[in-house]
């Protein structure tokens, strides 16, 4: 049952990333959420901002070395990359000024491959509507370490650059509809299979 939930999004994502968010509803109190959505600095704040009022957990840009709890959403500081670490024991935010991926920081890639490297099974990937290739790579890494990865279908996404990318390298271990997103990660946090 995954314990973390890694998400990335681009063009269109806001909506997409607090459509879900909310569905996920009770669902996320067992989760420890991270979002990496590429928007520039400034933005992201408040970003979190309306997305902590829309769904009714915390939700924030994490400083590095912070402790990663349940029940709340870490959305990624934009112009900086968000990843995962582990110190001293504990699975951590790792903030970072290296030089962009995929064009992007922050890049879904690296948010993704930590998440692959320190969580494993413990991780679940969701790649929603965003325009290029950014979370490929890493959705490979998540499906390698023994993750499961969704990816956004084509007709609810505004583009399907991202997921439709991590669909043809074979990545995605669905492909659903956003609105059926969250109650799919609902059944997948409680062990049980989506229909």
């Amino acid at each position: 049952m995954p314990r973390y939930l890694v998400i990335g999004a681009s063009t269109g994502g806001p909506r997409a990333v607090a459509k879900v968010l909310f569905d996920i509803g009770e669902g996320l109190h067992d989760l420890a959420t991270l979002v990496v959505q590429h928007m520039p600095p400034l933005f992201t704040a408040s970003f979190a901002e309306q997305v902590a009022a829309h769904i009714g957990v915390p939700a924030r840009e994490p400083f590095d070395g912070e402790r990663l709890m349940r029940g709340t959403v870490y959305i990624a500081p934009g112009g900086r990359h968000l990843g995962i670490d582990r110190r001293l024991g504990h699975i951590v935010a790792r903030i970072g000024d290296e030089a962009p991926v995929n064009f992007c920081r922050p890049a879904v890639d690296v948010l993704f491959g930590d998440a692959a490297r320190h969580l494993g099974a413990a991780a679940l990937g969701l790649v929603l509507t965003g325009m290029g290739s950014d979370g490929t790579e890493g959705a490979g890494a998540l499906r390698q370490a023994g993750a499961a990865v969704i990816a956004q279908d084509e007709p609810s996404s505004t583009i399907w650059g991202m997921p439709g990318s991590v669909v043809r390298a074979q990545h995605a271990s669905r492909v659903i509809a956003l609105d059926e997103i969250g109650a799919s990660i609902r059944c997948l946090v409680r062990g049980v299979q989506p229909a």
